[in-house]
């Protein structure tokens, strides 16, 4: 191992990023079980892509996750302000600098010289997945607990209204996912870095 490699990725945020991965993947497939329960949305999911086989083992694989999910997301949070990493690796944000790099990215022109800067793109896609968990976070826990978060559930609009919007947080969670697992095919030393560290 050459110890003259510059660490790009701490051996905490590797951790929470790989227990956050299998914490969100239990949770989608686990969630997408508990919709077909109800299919409030008029649609069905594939039932080879859920989890749990009923509605009470899904919602116990849910559950679990969701613990799983907020501890780390918290101490992932905290690690970040505490060690500086959020304000040097999210911001300043620049819209005219968001702007060049998602023409860039667009055109397949996005730099990755140094992985240990993130650009615009990166910048607000991670801060976007910040926010969406926190309001999957709140949601959930009007779904989960309506009657104990009376004026949660009233901000987000009532019950069934924090029940799309649950909805939604999660299926934008997938879609960056889905984003974030493209990128990494199309720029695997990202892997490398995430498992290694440098």
């Amino acid at each position: 191992m050459d110890t003259n490699a510059q660490i790009i990725h701490p051996g905490w945020l590797r951790a929470m990023h790989w227990i956050n991965a299998l914490a969100v993947v239990t949770l989608v497939m686990s969630g997408w079980r508990i919709y077909d329960a109800t299919g409030f949305m008029g649609f069905e999911i594939p039932a080879v892509l859920t989890l749990g086989g009923w509605l009470g083992g899904a919602i116990q694989w849910h559950f679990a996750a969701m613990w799983v999910l907020a501890i780390n997301g918290v101490l992932y949070l905290m690690l970040n302000i505490v060690t500086g990493r959020l304000w040097r690796k999210f911001f300043p944000l620049s819209p005219r600098a968001l702007i060049a790099d998602l023409k860039a990215a667009l055109a397949g022109k996005l730099a990755h010289a140094d992985p240990r800067h993130y650009n615009m793109v990166q910048r607000l896609a991670y801060l976007f997945v910040m926010l969406d968990s926190v309001l999957l976070v709140l949601s959930g826990l009007v779904l989960w607990k309506s009657v104990q978060f009376p004026l949660l559930r009233e901000l987000l609009g009532g019950y069934e209204v924090a029940r799309r919007i649950h909805f939604l947080a999660m299926a934008l969670l997938v879609a960056f996912v889905l984003v974030h697992l493209t990128m990494v095919a199309l720029v695997p030393r990202t892997l490398v870095h995430m498992i290694r560290g440098h």
